[in-house]
């Protein structure tokens, strides 16, 4: 989705060209003016969104997977979570499926904690992060060979720092949206906010 800079910044985008379209992304040429009448040109991508789930039990632990990440070529341990890619879905109801589909759980409470831009220096991709709890199972129906590959696994909510500080879950809106569920569920409603 495209976005004018905004107009306080002082920033003029004079033109913009997609040079590569994929399934999910795309990649644009734009040109821009700045503050000072320097004309300029960045290439980034265009993507549509996301939603990551903090999925935490009664219990205190959150649900996370590891999954393979081509893009990185490892595994990784992050957040279920996944691509806004159904035309006009609510990303509520995105957060919904993909909780269901790749960690097998379903939510009673759900509230949306904020949308993480993911890397804004080459990307419009933000993440809407949501924090479920009041968590019961349901059937997975994993897609692609990275989900059918996917592991669960369960870590006390306050851990999760540990092992971020250990190089073990390097996933930054994973730990952004750990961060903002521990503050949520320290004000005692988790159900603000939905």
């Amino acid at each position: 989705m495209a976005r004018p800079p905004d107009p306080g910044s002082g920033f003029v985008r004079s033109s913009a060209d997609v040079v590569w379209q994929g399934r999910r992304l795309a990649m644009e040429r734009a040109t821009y003016t700045s503050p000072d009448g320097e004309t300029f040109s960045r290439e980034f991508t265009r993507h549509p969104g996301a939603v990551g789930i903090i999925a935490v039990d009664d219990d205190g632990t959150v649900t996370l997977v590891r999954q393979f990440r081509a893009p990185m070529g490892r595994s990784m341990l992050e957040m279920p979570a996944g691509t806004c890619d159904v035309a006009g879905e609510d990303p509520l109801e995105t957060a919904r499926r993909e909780l269901a589909e790749e960690a097998g759980l379903v939510a009673s409470t759900w509230r949306r904690l904020a949308p993480l831009p993911v890397s804004p220096g080459v990307s419009d991709q933000v993440t809407t992060v949501y924090l479920a709890t009041g968590l019961g199972t349901c059937a997975t129906e994993r897609e692609g060979p990275e989900e059918r590959a996917m592991t669960l696994e369960r870590v006390p909510l306050d851990a999760v720092v540990a092992l971020a500080a250990g190089g073990e879950l390097i996933d930054a809106p994973t730990l952004a949206g750990v961060a903002l569920a521990l503050a949520a569920l320290a004000d005692g409603d988790p159900k603000r906010g939905r």
